[in-house]
């Protein structure tokens, strides 16, 4: 008996010690738990971490390595990913936190996470779900090269696109393949389309985002007003630098909703070669433009001024002082920081650079007022001095003479006329040269002309005169000039 009793004996021990072996082991991971409610990576940022615990801690082998894997997007691990492996022996105290990246693919509103151990093999249970995005691309970016409007034909429709690359620097999220897109029209917050373009067939505002879900995110695009045209429907033209707009800064760009072709004009007169959805121009005018949407056209205009201050001056036009008489002439301006030139008979006036200046000789004067603060743009005031002429002081002849010779003789070196035709009376007189030229016009003739040696191209040149009075009578006749 006793011998059957030892034999059972020995057999019981030689079953329990690998069960005893088994059970030292096998360990028990817990439920990760997250540092993050939601995990937004991008290239500068995409480190997260996870906190489990595990016992025993004896029942750890120096060979054990912990690993976090991550599920599909819908929180699956069919596949997982792994996206964290510990070095072999190095996590031996319970609790223990990893820190681990998400790949680049990643976007998904159902994530999970899990610890396995490699030795011995065991594998927690799954964390809460939570959402996750790689943002590939977070910059906003452009549909439709950056167009502001787009305009659809009645019963037609526009496509937006998202540029690929685009102008520019544009960084098209198109170069990330696994990213996905949400269209909305505003509105609303609600998306109304995904994919890479979206077919408008009602009038709104509209724009795309890269769809990175819950996380916020730079990656949108410009937005789009999209009209529907009907050929008595108009569509738009902006001016880039504004209506009115400052010429001296260059060219702005006017532009309209884009459309299968153009023709832009000016005045209503045709622009050659203008036939791109922009026109670039410095000059001031009436433009407008007609767009083909296929099947039907629309027009736009607008009318295109230049950005200018206002100033008045205190003098009209034409002025008569008296040889003894000083004219008082003022600018006033809203010009921020004005500066003021001067002129007589074309020529700068020295040291006249105030908005006053006392005139005390006749002339042909004009002042120019330049903006220099802001918008570099310049106004201008010309106008004229006569001086008062004694009629007593010039000879008193009867007749229009037809013959002078300007010889510095002092005998009929210039053409003297009546006392009824001279300064003072307000007569037009009138020299044509043989070609039909004018070689004087003026209201104010004072019996001085030629002022200037003539350039003799024949002995003896012929002039024509014609002088009208106040009345409107008129004299014609011819003076020839003896060399």
């Amino acid at each position: 008996m006793t011998t059957i009793v030892n034999k059972y004996f020995f057999y019981f021990l030689f079953l329990a010690l690998p069960l005893t072996n088994s059970v030292k082991a096998q360990i028990v991971i817990g439920t990760p738990s997250l540092s993050f409610s939601q995990i937004c990576a991008n290239s500068s940022f995409n480190t997260f971490n996870v906190t489990f615990s595990f016992s025993p801690v004896a029942g750890l082998n120096s060979a054990n390595q912990f690993i976090v894997e991550l599920s599909d997007p819908n929180g699956s691990f069919t596949s997982p990913t792994v996206v964290f492996t510990s070095g072999a022996g190095t996590v031996t105290v319970s609790p223990a936190t990893l820190t681990f990246p998400v790949p680049t693919t990643t976007a998904g509103e159902k994530y999970r996470l899990r610890i396995r151990s490699t030795s011995p093999a065991a594998i927690s249970p799954n964390s809460i779900a939570f959402s996750a995005y790689y943002k590939a691309q977070d910059t906003p970016f452009s549909i439709n090269n950056f167009i502001a409007t787009a305009t659809y034909c009645s019963g037609g429709s526009y496509v937006l696109t998202i540029d690929n690359p685009g102008i520019g620097s544009n960084d098209s999220p198109l170069k990330y393949p696994s990213l996905t897109y949400n269209w909305f029209k505003e509105p609303s917050l609600t998306p109304i389309a995904t994919g890479q373009s979206l077919s408008v067939n009602q009038p709104g505002k509209y724009y795309v985002e890269t769809n990175y879900g819950s996380c916020t995110s730079d990656s949108y695009s410009n937005r789009v007003t999209v009209n529907e045209a009907t050929s008595s429907a108009p569509t738009t033209i902006t001016s880039s630098l504004g209506n009115p707009f400052c010429s001296s800064s260059g060219a702005t760009t006017l532009t309209t909703s884009a459309g299968n072709s153009y023709q832009w004009y000016k005045n209503n007169v045709a622009i050659s070669g203008a036939t791109s959805q922009t026109y670039a121009t410095n000059q001031i005018g009436a433009y407008s433009v007609a767009v083909n949407f296929g099947s039907c056209v629309a027009n736009a205009a607008i009318n295109l001024q230049n950005y200018q201050f206002t100033s008045s001056i205190n003098v009209p036009d034409t002025n008569t002082i008296s040889p003894d008489e000083t004219l008082a002439v003022i600018v006033t301006t809203s010009a921020s920081n004005p500066d003021y030139k001067w002129y007589l008979n074309g020529a700068i006036i020295p040291d006249a650079t105030g908005n006053t200046y006392d005139v005390k000789s006749k002339g042909s004067y004009k002042v120019v007022i330049t903006q220099t603060t802001g918008c570099g743009t310049s106004s201008e005031f010309p106008f004229t001095v006569n001086a008062t002429v004694d009629p007593n002081s010039f000879p008193d002849v009867v007749n229009i003479p037809n013959l002078i010779s300007p010889n510095d003789d002092g005998i009929n070196d210039t053409w003297i006329i009546p006392q009824e035709y001279i300064s003072g009376t307000n007569t037009e007189v009138l020299l044509l040269s043989s070609q039909g030229e004018i070689v004087l016009k003026t209201n104010d003739y004072q019996n001085n002309w030629p002022e200037n040696k003539l350039d003799f191209k024949n002995v003896n040149q012929v002039y024509y005169y014609i002088i009208t009075t106040q009345d409107k009578k008129v004299k014609k006749g011819s003076i020839t000039v003896l060399k």
